[in-house]
């Protein structure tokens, strides 16, 4: 039986469920249909059991204070860590590597009573868009085995889809969180930058990775929020914004004493680029699911404005400039020596063998192919034609999106994705158009904006039913405003059982 994880809590504060029997569903659940999508890559059953033996006794003692997610199942993406199990960031690399600690969000999610039951599948050090370049094989979409789940937290995405469980987390660096959310039919949260301590969350790029929720709907991810957010000593560049309780407005609509709901819609989310670059890329059905949530806001009484963004295309540029010179840099660290694999050396070998050896056995080809993209970049006669224009480019973005917010926009409305997930294998052989299906989110995180995906609609594709997203963006820290506006498109589309996939 699929509950929301505010349910189970609820029903756990009320001794109607115990904590013992929510974890033994999910770990069934995740023995059960696993094998098919291969979304989970480490599950944690006795740990995860006796962390709910001791939820169930202070359930017991009446001891519920400051247990909001009381015995809800989670899973981890595999680059955030746990102290128990391993954390492997899906790379030969770590593939051992057990953490000494648990990060900050991790730690958070705990304290507030919930139990991590698995750790999730991404992309190799969370550098993809699909999932499929990992050491332990692709994830695979609940809604179709043949496809892609998204990426890279795709199976944090995947998990929450299958009904493993009903919340997880992930990260998010150019649309991590937000495009798997929309290619699996289920709610994807990326905070404003600094909103999550990134503490214990292995980097990939610093300026742009954030850890958020993935969830069954926007109250879960706004409950899983309000548990995870704030500053921490860990992390310098958490930040001090007060958290909100995010949970207890989510049903105010938007508009009225708040000035009114205006939604700026972007004229290249609708094929409109002014360089002509997106235009062709958006698939039929992602095109109709925006109108039709255009038409939904404004029977709400939204104000619908046209916005622009003429930066679209070079953010694609911009962000794997940034985000691979930042990579190869944070990467530099998995030597051989300090961390990760080390190679076995032949004699004669040495410490260059050994540095050459022990990274070329441990990292797959698409982080190989971002090192190298990175350490290009930075390197002397081409730092100021490449990464400093990138950071340049990374300015003229966010004020974009400021002036948008400038005209009194509460939200941005665009899609996460130009089409719904495709075919495995369909696009590793050209990693320019996967790169391309990042055209709508890498921006977002440049900008260091929150945004969230929503389901909205759905594509039939070879028979198979597929569901579609849409994204909202808010302006900085203004994540309750970005909840209840998100909030409002999903109450009044109410798919509800319809975003349980059938799985074949």
């Amino acid at each position: 039986m699929r509950r929301s994880a505010i349910e189970t809590a609820s029903l756990l504060r009320s001794k109607k469920l115990s904590a013992v029997d929510a974890v033994r569903e999910s770990l069934a659940a995740i023995e059960g249909g696993n094998g098919a999508i291969n979304a989970v890559v480490e599950s944690l059953g006795e740990p995860a059991l006796a962390r709910a033996k001791e939820i169930d006794a202070r359930v017991a003692r009446g001891d519920v204070e400051g247990l909001p997610l009381a015995g809800v199942p989670v899973v981890l993406k595999d680059n955030i860590c746990l102290d128990r199990g391993h954390t492997t960031c899906a790379s030969e690399m770590l593939r051992k590597f057990e953490s000494p600690y648990s990060a900050t969000a991790a730690q958070r999610l705990e304290n507030a009573g919930a139990i991590v039951v698995g750790k999730a599948n991404l992309d190799e050090f969370a550098m993809g868009g699909s999932t499929e370049h990992s050491c332990f094989g692709p994830t695979r979409n609940p809604w179709d085995v043949s496809r892609v789940p998204g990426g890279s937290s795709g199976g944090s995405a995947a998990a929450v889809a299958a009904g493993f469980v009903s919340l997880s987390l992930g990260s998010d660096t150019g649309g991590s969180i937000r495009q798997p959310a929309s290619h699996c039919g289920v709610v994807g949260l990326k905070p404003t930058y600094g909103r999550v301590s990134r503490y214990g969350l292995v980097a990939y790029a610093s300026s742009l990775d954030q850890i958020g929720p993935m969830a069954t709907s926007v109250a879960d991810a706004a409950l899983a929020l309000q548990v995870i957010a704030g500053q921490d000593e860990h992390d310098m560049t958490s930040s001090s914004h007060a958290v909100q309780t995010f949970v207890v407005d989510l049903e105010r609509p938007v508009g009225g004493n708040d000035g009114g709901l205006v939604i700026g819609v972007p004229k290249q989310a609708r094929g409109d680029g002014a360089s002509g670059g997106v235009r062709g890329r958006i698939h039929k059905a992602v095109g109709e699911s925006l109108e039709h949530a255009i038409r939904v806001y404004q029977k709400l009484g939204a104000e619908i404005v046209e916005i622009d963004l003429p930066m679209t295309d070079a953010g694609i540029a911009a962000y794997y400039i940034i985000a691979t010179a930042e990579a190869s840099s944070n990467l530099a660290r998995f030597d051989g020596v300090r961390y990760g694999r080390r190679a076995t050396l032949a004699p004669g070998e040495g410490l260059f063998e050994l540095y050459a050896k022990s990274r070329g056995e441990g990292f797959g080809a698409e982080v190989k192919r971002r090192i190298m993209l990175g350490t290009h970049v930075l390197s002397s006669g081409y730092y100021d034609a490449y990464y400093a224009t990138a950071l340049r480019a990374r300015r003229r973005i966010f004020e974009d999106f400021q002036k948008a917010f400038g005209k009194g926009c509460r939200a941005i409305l665009m899609p996460n994705s130009p089409g719904p997930a495709f075919k495995i294998g369909e696009k590793t052989s050209d990693p320019l158009a996967l790169y391309l299906e990042d055209v709508f989110t890498v921006g977002v995180n440049l900008a260091g904006l929150p945004a969230i995906s929503v389901p909205t609609s759905f594509a039939v594709e070879d028979g198979k039913t597929l569901p579609i997203g849409m994204q909202l963006v808010g302006a900085s820290f203004d994540e309750g405003v970005l909840l209840r506006v998100a909030r409002m498109l999903e109450r009044e589309l109410d798919l509800g059982e319809k975003l349980i996939p059938m799985r074949g």
